[in-house]
Parts: structure tokens; C-alpha cells; sequence
């Protein structure tokens, strides 16, 4: 992948670092596999404000993701790569033998004209999605799912992967993006290779007004408020606002918001934080 670094002509590009799109090969998506996509500017059903710091943004369309790869069998050509406002990473375009077209995600080296399939016997090659009893051991994936045939959950963000370190009878050991060691059932299915758009996290907006593209309104700091609207408001002059807490009263910073005695607990090996939780 390639950055952009603007010239600064105006103000807004003093500061942009956008995205080339090198590996973009169409802005044309696939009108079978749109969906119309209705903002709610986080309004409830009652139409009264549910979330804060939502409103405005460009309109757009959900691209339909094949996150299941359940055409078994079937080879399928690459046709394109394209840009999705719905993610961080980009989408492939695929063609099946049969004509059938679907979206997939773009793992990080897939080309136009690339051959990708899914099975039990496929080769684990870039964009081959195969069950994890079926992957080498150390191979980097992504896409990968927590149940049999629901779809891949984890690892489909920009740049992420995953790795397989270890089999059992029962459960593959991943080793998370984020460090944490955990099983997952061996006939889940993942894919191979690394998600595409990898320096997605150094592009830079360069100005408020393109976050409000993306339906961001600006957002208030608790300590600029008054006291009656966030517990850090107040003081007189610039006051630091105590400890930082939530609108609500909640702390911030530190407090473990993973629910105790979760289920999944018994299938996290360590932590991201290197603590161990199963003997």
C-alpha cells in the first residue's frame, strides 16, 4: 500500500496524509451486491437522541461481504479491487466457474486475475479459505470464525492477522492481533494471508470537515462542560476536572470492562496483557 502526502495548498491539506489507492482497480462497485444503508444519526425509534456526536455524512451503500467463503469446490477469479466506505479494508471482487459474483475481503498481495477457492483440500495459499485442522501450523490468517459455518468474526480490520500456534483435538490455539493467546474450534474455517490497506492507521484527516463526511460531529471534552452535564465539568480557569470518569460517573482509564465469569474465559490461554487464565 501507498500514502499520499498533499501539498500544502489550503489548510486542509497542510496536514493530509490520504490513501494512493494504488491497488484500487475500479470505483464502479457491483449494483447486484449493494444494499441501501438509511443513517439514523443516532436517533432512536422515538426519533429522541440516543447517541451523541452523530449527524450528517456522505450517503452510501453496504457492499454485501461473503464472510462464510461456503462455495465450496468452485474456483473463482479475482475481477477487481475496490474500495469500501463500510470498512477499513478493501474488497475483492470474485467470479465463480458458474458466473455467481461475490465480495470478499482483500487480503494484502491478492491481484486481478488471482484464482482463490475454498475447501477442505484447497492449498493454503493467499486468499484460500480452508478449516484451521486443514491450515500448517505458523501460517498468518484473518477472517476467521468463532462458530462452524457462521461466518468469519474476528481479524477483518485493516492490516490485522492472526497466526495459528497450535492444534488440539478439539480447538486451534490463535495468537490474536492483539497478543492474546485463545482457542478456537478446529473446523472453523479462516483465511490465509494478511488484510489489505495496511497503513490505514498513519492516514491522517487533515481537517474536522472530513470526519463530517463521515457523519462525525465534533465532540465536547467533559471538562469544557459545566457542572450539571459531565462530573469533570467546572472549576474556575482551565481546572483539570479530577479524575477522568465517564458522562455517567464511571472511571476511565483502567477499570476492566470485560464482564467476570465470562463463558469464553476458559478458551483464553493469556491475556494481551501476558496473563495466563487457564492452568
Amino acid at each position: 500500500m501507498a500514502l499520499r502526502k498533499y501539498k500544502p495548498i489550503t489548510a486542509g491539506t497542510r496536514w493530509r496524509i490520504g490513501n494512493a489507492y494504488v491497488e484500487i482497480t475500479t470505483n464502479k462497485p457491483e449494483k447486484s451486491l449493494l444494499e441501501p444503508q438509511k443513517k439514523t444519526a443516532g436517533r432512536n425509534f422515538q426519533g429522541r437522541r440516543a447517541m451523541r456526536y452523530m449527524g450528517g455524512g456522505h450517503r452510501q451503500h453496504y457492499r454485501i461481504i461473503d464472510f462464510k467463503r461456503n462455495k465450496t469446490g468452485m474456483e473463482a477469479t479475482v475481477v477487481s479491487i475496490e474500495y469500501d466506505p463500510n470498512r477499513t479494508a478493501f474488497i475483492a471482487l470474485v467470479q465463480y466457474t458458474d458466473g455467481e459474483k461475490r465480495y470478499i475481503i482483500c487480503p494484502q498481495g491478492l491481484q486481478v486475475g488471482t484464482k482463490v477457492s475454498s475447501g477442505e483440500n484447497v492449498a493454503p495459499e493467499v486468499g484460500n479459505a480452508l478449516p484451521m485442522k486443514s491450515i500448517p501450523l505458523g501460517t498468518i490468517i484473518h477472517n476467521v470464525e468463532m462458530q462452524p459455518g457462521q461466518g468469519g468474526k474476528l481479524v477483518r480490520s485493516a492490516g490485522s492477522s492472526a497466526q495459528l500456534a497450535n492444534k488440539e483435538e478439539t480447538y486451534a490455539v490463535l495468537k490474536m492481533p492483539s497478543g492474546e493467546l485463545r482457542k478456537i474450534l478446529i473446523n472453523c474455517y479462516a483465511t490465509v494471508g494478511v488484510v489489505s490497506n495496511s497503513d490505514h492507521n498513519l492516514e491522517t484527516a487533515g481537517k474536522a470537515g472530513r470526519n463530517r463526511w463521515k457523519g462525525v460531529r465534533p465532540r465536547v471534552r467533559g471538562v469544557a462542560m459545566n457542572p450539571v452535564d459531565h462530573p469533570m465539568g467546572g472549576g474556575e480557569g482551565r481546572a483539570s476536572g479530577g479524575h477522568p470518569r465517564s458522562r455517567t460517573g464511571k472511571y476511565a482509564k483502567g477499570e476492566k470492562t470485560r464482564t467476570r465469569g465470562k463463558g469464553s474465559d476458559k478458551l483464553i490461554i493469556q491475556r494481551r496483557d501476558g496473563k495466563k487464565l487457564t492452568k
